[in-house]
């Protein structure tokens, strides 16, 4: 399995800005519902939150804005496995048109598993474990994302 399609949608013109160009925040509520659609398909669901009291919250995140998405653009998000460990995600969304390899954005997360009681971090279960270990090893072929690990900094000064 190359990476996992986890959302589609349309872009809608309320996410449009005036240069008619998908608006920066739109470009993060898409890779939210990927992360969203993630956890489902890691048996994370509502449901699985609502009977273990544990969810996954967001650490940190990047966002690199690659090319322009436009109104009516039919988009999906490509995921990839990083890495995890006991309590800790690592995971790569990229944005495309529908059907095409070519990145127009990509939002690199790192997630924790979190008892909501605390709230604290918590190990994920047996189960989900299994299943990102299972991701991980279907992506182990690729390579690595262009824009992975990248920091925010201005050049050195000469």
């Amino acid at each position: 399995m190359p990476t996992l399609t986890t959302y589609q949608t349309t872009i809608i013109p309320a996410w449009v800005d005036y240069n008619g160009h998908l608006r920066d925040a739109f470009y993060l509520l898409i890779f939210s519902y990927a992360t969203d659609a993630l956890m489902d398909r890691l048996g994370m669901d509502s449901n699985n939150r609502e009977a273990s009291g544990n969810s996954l919250f967001t650490l940190e995140l990047h966002l690199n804005y690659l090319h322009e998405v436009k109104l009516d653009a039919e988009v999906e998000v490509h995921t990839r496995i990083i890495d995890h460990d006991s309590k800790r995600l690592h995971l790569y969304h990229s944005l495309h048109l529908v059907g095409d390899d070519k990145e127009l954005a990509g939002n690199e997360q790192m997630l924790l598993h979190v008892d909501l009681a605390g709230p604290r971090s918590a190990p994920f279960s047996a189960d989900t474990l299994s299943k990102l270990q299972a991701m991980l090893a279907e992506q182990t072929d690729l390579p690595a994302p262009e824009y992975i690990g990248r920091v925010i900094a201005l050049p050195a000064k000469k």
